[in-house]
């Protein structure tokens, strides 16, 4: 199985066909893909101007698809050391076994749904580097009340997602599912009640 940078590479081909290409431009998605397979594809093709059927398109577009996605990645293995680094060291402390903190981490393994979009089409509309960066210093920083990525304040608990954790609070501004952590326990609870009047006024 070709790994994510030997695909990068039959991207870059110019002896590739067009198709080729881009079906390893898709590949890529399978090794590294931040609101989750079909959500990233819509963001890169809705961000460099690529017809998401289009099997020949344009390859400087491709090109420029694959670069936002490698800056992305680059950020996200960045962090992953330093989470290496850290465990090693609570390791050593004694703390065995990751906290609570680290949940949302070990359901993204290779930053795959890292910023989870459970709806395709709803995605940050930011840079995919940008949006890890800012999750990220979310994550080592102490918890709002808004969304990490765009600072929106409408968050809401959904059920029934189609990833692990199958439930959770959803930013209606940029549509990620948002790490628990983030959040403070007062944003976390008024996402919920949110939710409890959506049904309420279904039913």
């Amino acid at each position: 199985m070709a790994g994510f940078r030997s695909l990068a590479r039959q991207v870059r081909d110019p002896r590739c066909d067009l198709a080729l290409r881009r079906y390893s431009l898709r590949k890529c998605l399978e090794r590294f893909a931040p609101y989750g397979h079909r959500a990233t594809w819509d963001h890169l093709c809705s961000r460099h101007l690529i017809e998401p059927e289009d099997r020949a398109p344009d390859p400087a577009r491709l090109v420029a698809a694959l670069e936002e996605l490698e800056e992305a990645r680059a950020v996200w293995l960045a962090y992953e050391v330093e989470f290496a680094r850290r465990r090693k060291r609570e390791k050593h402390d004694g703390l065995r076994r990751p906290g609570s903190f680290d949940d949302w981490h070990r359901r993204t393994w290779g930053g795959c749904g890292v910023a989870w979009c459970d709806d395709p089409a709803a995605h940050p509309v930011a840079p995919l580097g940008d949006v890890l960066r800012r999750l990220i210093s979310a994550l080592e920083s102490g918890p709002g009340a808004n969304c990490p990525v765009c600072a929106d304040s409408g968050i809401v608990w959904k059920q029934g997602l189609a990833h692990d954790p199958w439930y959770g609070p959803v930013c209606t501004g940029c549509g990620i599912l948002v790490p628990q952590p983030v959040l403070t326990p007062e944003a976390l609870a008024e996402a919920k009640r949110v939710r409890r009047r959506e049904l309420a006024s279904v039913a």
